[in-house]
């Protein structure tokens, strides 16, 4: 199940992001259970991860996002182009505080 934001949280989190790199990039297999878990890793370890998608069909890549989210229990925080921000808070120790 994804997780929930609201238009405040995205807008914190849209900002924190804007400095990231992309820690994860899917190559030419597309999406595998490989990079879920790679992105589950990441999610745990930063909260907030940028996710770098190729490809021309818009549509495709929109399904991709959505797939990874919902996959690792994410929230999407901003798609722009071929990257997604995404964002896990942590069960025990949350690293990003977010505004109510």
């Amino acid at each position: 199940m994804a997780a929930t934001l609201s238009a405040s949280q995205k807008r914190y989190l849209r900002g924190l992001a804007h400095s990231l790199k992309s820690l994860i990039l899917l190559g030419e297999k597309g999406l595998t259970d490989a990079v879920v878990a790679e992105l589950d890793l990441a999610l745990e370890h930063h909260e907030l991860v940028k996710v770098r998608v190729p490809g021309e069909d818009r549509d495709a890549r929109e399904a991709i996002i959505e797939e990874l989210a919902e996959r690792t229990g994410s929230a999407i925080v901003q798609r722009i182009g071929h990257v997604a921000c995404l964002y896990r808070r942590h069960p025990k120790s949350p690293q990003i505080a977010l505004p109510r």
